[in-house]
């Protein structure tokens, strides 16, 4: 990482600390724990295995709906996007299920997964699907026709096509929709990790919470937003490194 980029995000740090520290000062302690409180609490907590089991669930759980969110729209998206006639066929199907907000069928997929991490998995995979499926295909479709004509005139086969064609050209596109999923998977793991279990961040944040204990509360919250940056800048370097034709 650039030094620049290391000033801007020490500067951001700082700023950030100086905002929370005067609206501690404005609101009072006791709803908004000076930031000093929090990040003592905190290393109170990280040397705690308790913490750590929270932190260990909950990025199982974000980790495998990514995974398989993406091993099952990705190979599709590029597939229907690439082959407008399977594409006409499908669309209507897209249209209609990705307006339709899964997290209602959140106690659906409890009665059917139960309480553990499957049902946790399964619907964050479901609301992250739709996203990365549809940045996919709409990417594979930019592909102009004459790219495709030279490469079968060199004698491509399909799997070329996809290799050397399909996949350079959506790569750019299907970092930028991890990058935005991972902010909604983070959400939809705090939400259904507040309901009906006893593990993960999303637990650990709301029980702070009844127990009107704020600074463990927000060590939770920076826990959780930890897990999402660093998902975010994981992408975002894998993009610097697999797409350096983009940006030389």
């Amino acid at each position: 990482m650039k030094r620049k980029h290391l000033l801007a995000y020490g500067a951001t740090i700082l700023l950030i600390y100086a905002l929370w520290y005067i609206l501690s000062l404005l609101l009072g302690s006791t709803i908004l724990p000076d930031p000093f409180i929090v990040f003592s609490q905190g290393f109170m907590e990280i040397v705690e295995r308790a913490f750590w089991a929270h932190v260990g669930a909950s990025g199982f759980r974000i980790l495998a709906g990514l995974i398989i969110a993406f091993c099952t729209a990705i190979p599709l998206g590029l597939f229907l996007g690439s082959n407008p006639r399977f594409d006409r066929v499908f669309s209507p199907l897209i249209y209609l299920g990705y307006p339709i907000p899964k997290i209602v069928l959140m106690p659906i997929i409890f009665v059917i997964f139960g309480l553990g991490d499957m049902s946790k998995i399964v619907l964050i995979t479901m609301i992250i699907f739709f996203q990365l499926l549809i940045t996919a295909r709409d990417a594979a479709r930019t592909i102009d026709t004459e790219v495709i004509y030279s490469l079968k005139s060199l004698g491509g086969t399909r799997l070329d096509f996809y290799r050397h064609v399909v996949w350079p050209v959506s790569l750019p596109g299907i970092f930028t929709s991890l990058r935005i999923v991972t902010g909604t998977s983070v959400a939809v793991l705090f939400f259904v990790e507040s309901i009906g279990t006893n593990k993960g961040l999303g637990f650990y944040i709301i029980d702070a919470w009844g127990r009107a204990d704020y600074p463990t509360m927000f060590v939770g919250i920076i826990a959780l937003s930890t897990i999402g940056i660093i998902l975010y800048e994981t992408f975002d370097l894998l993009e610097r490194k697999l797409c350096k034709w983009k940006n030389p």
